[in-house]
C-alpha cells in the first residue's frame, strides 16, 4: 500500500501544553474510505489529536498529513477539504434548520446553484423533512446530531472528522447515526471518529486505543480482542460485589479481575477449568455466587487489560 492509499498519516505527533503532554509521539495511518476509530477515555488525547488534524491546533513536534496536505503548513487548505463535527454539534440554536444549512453552505463555499439540492439532501438524511423551518433549539438531541452531520458534509468532503459525535445521545439515535456513518463510508468517504463508548468501536473498520496521550494498541476490533487478552474470560455474577471483587482477585488461576456493570470479569488461562474453583473460592469468602460462565471478550475488556498492564509497569519503575 503506497502513500496515496492513505487519507491521514501521523508520524511521531506530539502536543504539549506547558509541562503537560496531551499527545505523546503517536503514529498511525488511516486508509481511504474506512471508518477509523480513535478510542479512549476522556482526557486521553483524542480531541487534541483531531483538532491538530483539522488544522485547528499546531503540533509541538512530529508530522501529520490530511488528504496529502501538511497540518503544520497547510491548515487552511485542509479545512477546505474536510468535514468536522465537534462534540457540541456547532449548530446555531436561534436559526431555523434551513438557515443553519444555508449558513454552513456559505462557510464551505458551496455554489449557490448546488446549495438548495444539497440542503434538501441533508434535511432528508437527518429525518427532518417538513421541519425545515423549525427552530433548531426545539429539536431533540438525536435530530440535532444528524443535522450537524449534514451541515458538516454539505460540501461533499472526502474526509470527515467526528469528535465524540454521540456524547449524550440516546442509544437509538446513536445506532441511527452509525448507520449514516457507514453509508458515507460505502460511498468512499473516510470517516475518522473519536469515542469513549466501547460498544461503538465495534462498528469501526480499524481502531487506535489511546490512553494518557500514548497509543496502547491498534488493529481491527477482532484483532485487538484476539491479540490483547492474555487468557480467557469468565463472567462472575455475585453479591456483594465489592467483597466479591476482592475475593476474585486472590482466587486460584485469576490473572486479573474488574467490575463490569453489575458483574465481574476475570481473566484466566482456561475459563472452563477455572469456573469451579473460582465459585468455591468466592463461596468460602461468604460471597453468594449466582453465575460463573465463559464469555467472549469485549473491547472494554481489552482496554482495561491494556491500560491496567501499563499502570502496573509504571508503578514498579523507579
Amino acid at each position: 500500500m503506497n502513500g496515496n492509499d492513505y487519507a491521514v498519516t501521523v508520524e511521531k505527533l506530539t502536543k504539549r501544553f506547558g509541562k503537560f503532554t496531551a499527545v505523546d509521539g503517536i503514529s498511525f495511518a488511516t486508509r481511504r474510505g474506512e471508518v477509523f476509530g480513535f478510542l479512549g477515555p476522556n482526557g486521553a488525547g483524542k480531541s487534541t489529536t483531531i483538532r491538530i488534524l483539522c488544522g485547528l491546533l499546531q503540533p509541538t513536534s512530529g508530522r501529520a498529513t490530511v488528504a496529502g496536505l501538511d497540518v503544520a503548513t497547510q491548515p487552511e487548505a485542509i479545512r477546505e477539504r474536510i468535514g468536522y463535527m465537534s462534540q457540541k454539534f456547532s449548530l446555531y440554536n436561534d436559526l431555523k434548520v434551513i438557515e443553519n444549512l444555508n449558513f454552513f453552505g456559505g462557510l464551505y463555499s458551496v455554489p449557490a446553484s448546488e446549495l438548495r439540492r444539497r440542503a434538501e439532501w441533508a434535511v432528508h438524511m437527518a429525518g427532518l423533512d417538513g421541519r425545515e423551518n423549525a427552530m433548531t433549539r426545539t429539536l431533540p438531541v438525536g435530530w440535532k446530531q444528524r443535522l450537524a452531520l449534514g451541515c458538516a458534509v454539505l460540501h461533499h468532503p472526502p474526509i470527515v472528522f467526528l469528535d465524540e459525535p454521540t456524547s449524550g445521545v440516546d442509544p437509538v439515535s446513536r445506532r441511527q447515526f452509525w448507520e449514516l456513518i457507514h453509508q458515507m463510508s460505502a460511498e468512499g468517504v473516510t470517516v475518522f471518529v473519536t469515542t469513549h463508548y466501547m460498544d461503538e468501536a465495534e462498528y469501526c473498520n480499524r481502531l487506535v486505543l489511546i490512553d494518557r496521550g500514548l497509543i496502547v494498541a491498534m488493529g481491527t476490533p477482532t484483532e485487538l480482542k484476539r491479540r490483547s487478552m492474555k487468557g480467557e474470560l469468565l463472567l462472575v455474577e455475585c453479591e456483594p460485589l465489592g467483597p466479591g471483587l476482592e475475593a476474585l482477585r486472590t482466587a486460584p488461576g485469576v490473572a486479573d479481575a474488574a467490575v463490569f456493570g453489575r458483574a465481574l470479569h476475570a481473566v484466566v488461562a482456561d475459563a472452563r477449568a477455572a469456573a469451579g474453583p473460582i465459585r468455591d473460592a468466592l463461596t468460602a469468602q461468604h460471597v453468594a455466587v449466582s453465575r460463573v460462565e465463559p464469555i467472549p471478550p469485549t473491547l472494554e475488556d481489552v482496554f482495561v487489560a491494556l491500560t491496567a498492564g501499563r499502570a502496573a509497569r509504571e508503578a514498579v519503575q523507579p
